[in-house]
């Protein structure tokens, strides 16, 4: 049961489904989030991808300020 909790995160994306939110947004002009944050309350899949998308935002790690990568940083 322990060993199923740790890999929801798996179960959650299918390969075939990856990255197809992003395209989504990017198909609409906006960013991920104002994407997610604009769909979290519609209905069905786009919904579900939605918030499963500000989940995640949720869960990325706290910005270190020894970690200096290029696509950690917000303009």
């Amino acid at each position: 049961m322990a060993d199923k909790k740790k890999k929801w995160i798996q179960s959650a994306i299918k390969p075939q489904n990856e990255g197809k939110f992003t395209e989504k947004a990017d198909a609409a002009g906006k960013s991920v989030h104002e994407y997610a944050e604009e769909k979290k309350d519609a209905p069905g899949k786009l919904g579900k991808q939605a918030r499963l998308a500000l989940t995640f935002e949720g869960m990325s790690k706290k910005k270190s300020p020894l970690y200096d990568h290029a696509s950690s940083k917000k303009d």
